[in-house]
């Protein structure tokens, strides 16, 4: 089974992308929706997180409070290296079994990623790579629940080597334009 991995920066629009292939029928991995998720399920993963960096992450409910951890690993390289070593071999995990349950059903998977990438543990995943991009003032408005200097900080971590990317969409013009040059990039990359 094809993988397509559709990676971008926050803000740039990887997410209208994916939505959009998802409403034509090709299955997305959304590997940010994934991660929330196996923090959810399994409360392990969030100990062995607080253990590993040092703080209490949970909230009074016992739940992964989310804004701290941001707070925490985007302000920090170690931290964020710290915690990718513990979500990036599960996400992998989580995939293969998602892939698993999904071949077949259509042409090509997508796995929708901001930074999986650029980490050497996911380059056997994808049979093809679609960078979206977008200047700061799309993105900024894209992040509804983001200051743009919470963008700005966010994108400082979130770098592209686009050499190695198939093909790049730039995401500077309204969703119509954003859907044909989907259409038009993915008969690009897969003919």
């Amino acid at each position: 089974m094809k993988t397509l991995v559709v990676t971008g920066g926050i803000g740039s629009g990887k997410s209208e992308v994916c939505a959009y292939l998802e409403k034509k029928g090709i299955p997305v991995y959304n590997s940010d929706q994934r991660a929330k998720a196996l923090y959810d399920e399994n409360p392990a993963i969030v100990s062995d997180i607080e253990e590993a960096l040092g703080v209490v992450l949970t909230d009074p409910e016992g739940r992964l409070d989310r804004r701290k951890l941001a707070s925490i690993v985007f302000s920090d390289p170690e931290k964020l290296k710290i915690l990718e070593d513990i979500v990036h071999p599960l996400i992998f995990e989580d995939f293969l079994r998602w892939r698993n349950d999904h071949f077949d059903v259509a042409p090509f998977l997508v796995m929708e990623s901001a930074i999986l990438m650029e980490k050497p543990l996911f380059h056997s995943l994808a049979d093809k790579i679609l960078l979206i991009d977008a200047p700061l003032e799309v993105r900024a408005m894209l992040r509804d629940d983001s200051s743009r200097d919470a963008v700005v900080i966010r994108m400082k971590s979130q770098r592209f080597d686009k050499s190695k990317v198939d093909a790049v969409i730039e995401n500077d013009k309204d969703l119509k334009t954003l859907y044909r040059k989907t259409e038009e990039t993915l008969q690009t990359i897969w003919n």
